[in-house]
């Protein structure tokens, strides 16, 4: 632009009078074309930082993305053959808290899970004696195994099993904030419950020490969970909880 400032006009502006020559007066244009283009320069300019910045931001949200992808790759239950296993991007988000709680739950129901499944296959061989409601004269021998026994089982005794299952979450099984997910302080080893005995205290958990055995109770909740709905599923199709639900 600077060659075009100075360039006179083709026409040139002329005065006359009767006693001078006429004179010629170049007028140029530096005003007009050169803003002109000092200013589309500035704002090209400006477009440029601006879709730089872009450019910048977005590659830091794809590399923040990265990160949380992979940001709890290296916790318990990260193993073979899945390894860090989350189709759904439910830790994307990358909050410990939620992760956390999450952890927490599945490990709860992993443990629930694995009982279930043994209840399903022991009273099929083994009944307690006696009477479960000497009121209406039922003994544990007339409650049929599986989902049939959710209509057998009066009401009084699901209030008696959900409030013993609240007592547990409430008081001696509450998971505490300072401590690992699913450890609990008045449990010991392999989760024997120290809190029915007064004044001993449970054992802490070492994720680095018991890294396998940690590993290990995750996983086989996970199969149980899998393997519970499938029993129940096989229950509610074939109406038996006996040989003929494993072999129809």
């Amino acid at each position: 632009w600077a060659a075009s400032a100075f360039v006179p006009t083709a026409t040139p502006m002329t005065s006359a009078t009767s006693h001078n020559a006429v004179v010629d007066v170049p007028q140029y244009t530096a005003g007009a074309s050169g803003m002109s283009l000092l200013g589309q320069s500035v704002a090209a300019a400006a477009v440029g930082a601006a879709a730089m910045s872009a450019m910048s931001r977005r590659r830091a949200t794809r590399s923040t993305g990265r990160t949380v992808a992979h940001a709890f790759d290296t916790e318990l239950g990260v193993t073979m053959p899945f390894k860090y296993f989350d189709p759904l991007g439910m830790s994307k988000d990358m909050d410990e808290a939620t992760f956390r709680r999450r952890r927490v739950s599945e490990i709860k129901n992993g443990r629930v899970a694995m009982i279930a499944c043994m209840g399903y296959i022991a009273p099929e061989y083994f009944r307690f004696p006696g009477f479960l409601s000497p009121s209406e004269g039922l003994k544990f021998t007339d409650v049929p195994n599986g989902v049939a026994a959710l209509s057998k089982v009066p009401a009084e005794g699901w209030a008696q099993i959900g409030a013993f299952i609240a007592f547990l979450e409430l008081f001696p099984l509450r998971q505490e904030a300072d401590r690992a997910a699913g450890d609990f302080a008045t449990c010991g080893k392999l989760g024997v419950p120290w809190f029915f005995v007064a004044g001993r205290d449970g054992s802490t958990s070492d994720p680095v020490a018991n890294e396998r055995s940690l590993n290990a109770e995750i996983n086989n909740g996970r199969l149980a969970m899998m393997a519970i709905t499938g029993m129940v599923t096989q229950n509610a199709l074939f109406g038996t909880t006996g040989p003929e639900m494993w072999f129809p």
